[in-house]
This record gives structure tokens, C-alpha cells and sequence, in this order.
């Protein structure tokens, strides 16, 4: 007898509020990031600054993709 693994299948259902406490999860990152600046020397500063780009690039993926979710929830996708 093989020991198979079963994908699991695919459950949407939460994804809409997941994505948002993902993104409520990345702007608090970023708002604690922000007072980190205040006493940061230069290199850490570059290195805060450059992760804090990334974590908007982050959000905006998110938000796009929480409209998408939301919209195939619309249509019935569950």
C-alpha cells in the first residue's frame, strides 16, 4: 500500500478576512517601523526604509487581490 498524500482542497471561504488581517498586520509593521526611523543610524535606516517599500508593494497585492476574492465570493465561489 503507497502512502499517498492528498492535496486538501481548496477553501476559500475566509480568504477576504484573512487578507485583511494580513494587511491590518502589515500597516501596524509599518506604523512601528516608523518610530523605529526616529532613532535609527543611517544603515538601518536604509534597511527599514527599503523593507518598508516592500511592505506597500505587499499591501497594495493584498488589496488587489482581497477585490478579487470578494468579487468571485459575489459569484458565488465559497
Amino acid at each position: 500500500m503507497s502512502n499517498q498524500h492528498q492535496p486538501n482542497p481548496d477553501d476559500r471561504s475566509n480568504n477576504v478576512e484573512r487578507l485583511n488581517s494580513m494587511v491590518q498586520d502589515t500597516i501596524d509593521n509599518l506604523n512601528k517601523s516608523q518610530e523605529t526611523l526616529k532613532n535609527a543610524g543611517r544603515e538601518e535606516r536604509q534597511r527599514i526604509e527599503e523593507k518598508n517599500k516592500r511592505r506597500e508593494q505587499s499591501i497594495s497585492a493584498m488589496r488587489a487581490e482581497i477585490e478579487d476574492e470578494a468579487a468571485s465570493r459575489e459569484r458565488g465561489y465559497h
